[in-house]
């Protein structure tokens, strides 16, 4: 079943990527020209969302050895500290003068449990796992990497290798790995201790996100200890906040201690889930090689958590064409987020949008469309006219919407 589900992704695969070279090709053109298109809803790089212009050499960070052993990333930014073992001490965030990670603490600490559900293997995460943990701190290598630094781990007879970077110009680290996966019955995480006070967190779902609590003052908190999330997970004190995006696997625990110690602080630990290796009712579950992107995001509000969340999933694709390509439609508010545009499936040559509101709060936005709009209706998600529905008004090709927290729409234009 495995390889099966493999040789078909790798074909389906293998087929989008064509229809969107063979797309990007006719609207770019012939020519010579670097492109950059950017199919993320929101604009990065001075590039339009859904649309493409040049693209420029991007400015690395700085690479530099530590003093203690490891090596400091930088990029005006950030300032980031990798030790000899290959874990992050330090994410300062220069702007706010404000560390990220707690005191005498790691992030990218890879970490090992045991898992042996009461039933159910492949299905039960079971709360007891936790009670014993195995940190993987001991590398291999740590080593310059480009701009970035790669880390290599081996344990059982699994190997790791994680590629640590700053994005040019944005308050980012990526943490790419690479997981050559060989174990039975065990459970791998990925920990970001974090020096922030939250109450709750928010975690993304489709179209939204919503909130759980860090603590676990009842029992129908204390049993949410494996939660989901799919493109980000975002907390924060009053003015300042994290996030932790991903481009795969949704699963994740938060948890929050008091520090005994020191300063008293709170320290909040976001643990992202990257595998299990159940043995029934496959034997072979999730053996082999595996690819996660992670970013942490200092210094992010929910706005930002949705950009990167976004972007990670979306990366920029290049080509040489003749012309920049603008976008068919835009939004001039963040918080509505564009996530179609289409051909009705009637045939017809009209063109479905849809938005939606992402930040959670109330937004008033225009729909900027690139050709002549005839008409506006509003349709389901099944492109019908949706019955009482009030057309939202449109001049000269920009339509203003008003939304609700977290609401969805889909628009169907008319050419003119």
């Amino acid at each position: 079943m495995h390889r099966e589900a493999r040789e078909t992704y790798a074909r389906v695969a293998r087929e989008l990527n064509g229809v969107i070279d063979a797309a990007q090709r006719a609207l770019a053109g012939e020519g010579t020209r670097d492109l950059v298109f950017n199919s993320a809803p929101h604009s990065r790089a001075g590039i339009p969302a859904g649309g493409a212009g040049a693209a420029h050499p991007p400015v690395p960070a700085e690479l530099s050895r530590r003093a203690e052993g490891g090596f400091v990333l930088e990029n005006g930014l950030l300032r980031v500290e990798i030790d000899a073992r290959g874990l992050v001490v330090s994410v300062y965030d220069i702007d706010a003068d404000r560390e990220t990670v707690a005191p005498g603490r790691a992030a990218n600490l890879l970490q090992l449990h045991p898992d042996f559900p009461n039933m159910w293997d492949a299905w039960d995460v079971d709360e007891f796992y936790r009670n014993t943990v195995t940190d993987l701190t001991e590398a291999d290598e740590v080593v310059p990497d480009g701009d970035g630094v790669r880390i290599v781990r081996t344990f059982g007879a699994s190997r790791i290798t994680q590629v640590l970077s700053l994005a040019p110009g944005e308050r980012r680290l990526v943490v790419d790995t690479e997981v050559d996966w060989h174990e039975t019955e065990k459970f791998l995480k990925l920990a970001f201790p974090l020096d922030v006070h939250a109450e709750r967190y928010a975690s993304e779902t489709q179209f939204g996100h919503f909130h759980r609590p860090t603590h676990t003052n009842t029992s129908w908190e204390a049993a949410k200890f494996e939660a989901c999330n799919h493109r980000f997970v975002h907390l924060e004190e009053p003015g300042w906040g994290v996030a932790i995006v991903n481009d795969s696997t949704y699963g994740h625990d938060v948890t929050r201690t008091v520090r005994t110690d020191g300063d008293g602080g709170t320290t909040t630990i976001v643990r992202v889930s990257l595998l299990r290796a159940p043995r029934f009712p496959d034997p072979e579950t999730d053996q082999g090689v595996h690819h996660f992107r992670h970013a942490l995001v200092p210094g992010a509000g929910i706005a930002d958590a949705v950009r990167e969340g976004w972007r990670i999933n979306l990366p920029e694709r290049r080509l040489t064409g003749a012309a920049e390509v603008a976008p068919l439609v835009t939004t001039d508010q963040e918080a509505v987020v564009i996530t179609a545009v289409k051909l009705a499936d009637d045939g017809s040559g009209d063109v479905v949008v849809r938005c939606h509101e992402a930040f959670g709060g109330r937004a008033r936005a225009t729909l900027t469309a690139g050709f002549e709009v005839a008409g506006v209706s509003v349709t389901d998600l099944l492109e019908r006219p949706v019955a009482d529905a009030v057309a939202p008004d449109v001049q000269e090709g920009r339509i203003a919407l008003r939304l609700r927290p977290f609401e969805l729409v889909t628009l169907r234009l008319r050419r003119g």
